[in-house]
């Protein structure tokens, strides 16, 4: 027995040194394979065949994730080996993990040269996730969706959609349009997802009117626009108070039955109030009602922080009682900013009514709401005898 465990170390040592090179930033090679647990160390050096569930079974074993590619070279090296996307889909998830990056570009380099593995578009997914979720390394997502076709594996559009939405939140709008003219070389059928993320991109970039002509986009890919679209485009619009055209595409919205979800109506009221138009903001929330689309939380608020910035602090009051026997509970801002207006028109019945509102919500009132309210029930020229007799 003792023979046997001693004649393990010979047989694994060069292919621990050679990741050892390959690999500086490993452990030394006795550390490593010392977190393996001992029946997985007896089935490396195992003779007989070893199954790729085994080899599966190895690789979960892990603890130490530095060790994932040493074990990797070690397996290779047998003869019953047989690469498969379930073990490299192990190997590239462990070391995803560990923020072993530049070791995942080692496993894409070698199953580049080996081409010995069949991989899916679910596995390129998981990596390109990996490169922009995790890494930070859009150009790396994008390199692997262009790699693909050569390891006879084409992009879906969820993956292809993915890398777009990718580099447009990390802003890399100069890269957004190079993979979108690539689609047909990658076998991608265009669709409606992939033009709004197109449109989003445009929008975050100010070329709102860009997004705006993409609209004629959508039939020649034959698609059609949805309620995503254009409340992006709306809020596009909204954002440097072009109002009156985001106006315009709701009724265009209608005109081509696309029907008008709640993001859409509440990205319109944002932009009334944005203009001070309160009164119009108070009616598109009942003209949603008539609609069918039910108003949410965001909706009523929106409505409020409008009637709140006119300084219309009595009809904030009626609006907020509305809004509490619809019920939708006000925020704390909302809250802050109608003690504020009141105590400052020294409407000390209202503001008795907003503190208990506040407080039955589970709100707490901070210190200087506290002064502001004893400051106007108690005025500074009001003498302590005054306040005594009273």
């Amino acid at each position: 027995m003792t023979s046997r465990s001693w004649s393990i170390v010979p047989k694994i040592h060069p292919s621990i040194s050679l990741s050892a090179l390959i690999h500086p930033t490993l452990i030394q090679k006795s550390k490593i394979f010392s977190t393996l647990p001992p029946d997985d160390l007896k089935r490396l050096d195992h003779k007989d065949w070893l199954s790729p569930k085994e080899v599966l079974k190895i690789f979960n074993s892990l603890r130490n994730p530095e060790s994932v590619m040493p074990v990797l070279d070690c397996v290779s090296k047998r003869k019953d080996f047989k690469p498969n996307e379930a073990l490299y889909t192990q190997v590239i998830s462990k070391l995803g993990q560990a923020l072993m990056f530049d070791a995942i570009e080692d496993v894409i380099k070698r199953l580049k040269i080996e081409k010995q593995c069949r991989l899916s578009d679910v596995f390129f997914y998981n990596v390109i996730k990996i490169y922009g979720n995790v890494a930070g390394r859009p150009e790396r997502a994008v390199e692997t969706l262009f790699d693909m076709p050569k390891f006879h594996c084409w992009p879906s559009v969820k993956t292809f959609n993915f890398v777009l939405n990718m580099l447009v939140s990390a802003k890399r709008f100069d890269v957004v349009h190079k993979v979108y003219a690539s689609a047909p070389e990658l076998g991608v059928e265009i669709d409606a997802c992939c033009l709004n993320i197109l449109v989003k991109g445009l929008c975050k970039s100010g070329n709102v009117d860009a997004a705006c002509q993409l609209l004629d986009e959508f039939p020649k890919q034959r698609c059609r626009p949805n309620a995503r679209t254009f409340s992006t485009l709306m809020h596009g619009l909204c954002e440097i108070d072009r109002v009156e055209e985001a106006w315009a595409l709701l009724e265009r919205m209608e005109r081509e039955g696309v029907y008008p979800d709640t993001v859409v109506f509440n990205v319109l009221i944002s932009g009334l109030r944005k203009q001070g138009k309160v009164e119009e903001g108070m009616e598109l929330l009942e003209r949603m009602k008539l609609k069918g689309c039910c108003p949410n939380a965001g909706s009523y608020q929106e409505v409020l922080y409008g009637v709140l910035d006119s300084g219309r602090f009595g009809k904030a009051k009626e609006f907020m009682c509305w809004m509490i026997g619809e019920g939708v509970s006000p925020s704390f801002v909302s809250y802050k900013m109608m003690i504020y207006g009141l105590c400052k028109e020294n409407l000390v019945a209202d503001v008795v009514w907003i503190l208990n509102q506040m407080v039955e919500q589970g709100f707490v009132p901070e210190r200087w709401m506290w002064r502001q309210i004893l400051q106007t029930i108690f005025p500074r020229n009001v003498s302590h005898t005054d306040i005594m007799e009273k």
